[in-house]
């Protein structure tokens, strides 16, 4: 198992944590030196904030465990690819590599709609994609497929 793979795993591991909570499972770790220093999970329904993504509460933690702002030495491992809030963050904190799992193809901006890592900013990320694809396509699929047929259900004892 590779290192990508690995920390894959952990952010899976983030991502079951907001499946707990009835949350979207996106999960986030930030990896310095190979070791994990900061956690996150989407919390946006819980929290009610718009800011409470996986990836910023991953970074945060980063941030306060290593004591600046600056994440130049870290990696970022994330279940979904990042939006354009979070590679915003990403570009800021100035984390040298996103590795994410599946692709956003409604949000998704290190690839998918846009690639903000190609502009013109002052820090550009290495970013990978694919990494443990099909479990994090998975969870996600999983929790929609529920979410919707707990809508239908809903619907239908309203109706009766």
């Amino acid at each position: 198992m590779t290192n990508d793979e690995k920390f894959m795993f952990a952010a899976i591991a983030q991502a079951e944590s907001a499946l707990k909570l009835d949350e979207v499972p996106i999960g986030a770790v930030v990896v310095k030196d190979g070791k994990i220093v900061g956690r996150g999970f989407n919390r946006r329904e819980t929290g009610k904030n718009a800011l409470y993504h996986a990836e910023l509460a991953a970074i945060d933690e980063a941030c306060k465990r290593l004591g600046g702002w600056r994440l130049w030495q870290c990696e970022l491992y994330v279940t979904l690819e990042p939006c354009p809030m979070c590679a915003g963050a990403i570009i800021n904190s100035r984390i040298k590599r996103v590795v994410y799992g599946c692709s956003d193809y409604k949000a998704g901006s290190c690839k998918s709609v846009i690639n903000l890592f190609e502009l013109p900013y002052n820090h550009k990320p290495e970013c990978i994609g694919g990494i443990r694809e099909n479990e994090c396509s998975a969870l996600l699929s999983d929790f929609f497929r529920e979410l919707r047929k707990k809508k239908k259900q809903a619907k239908k004892k309203t109706s009766v």
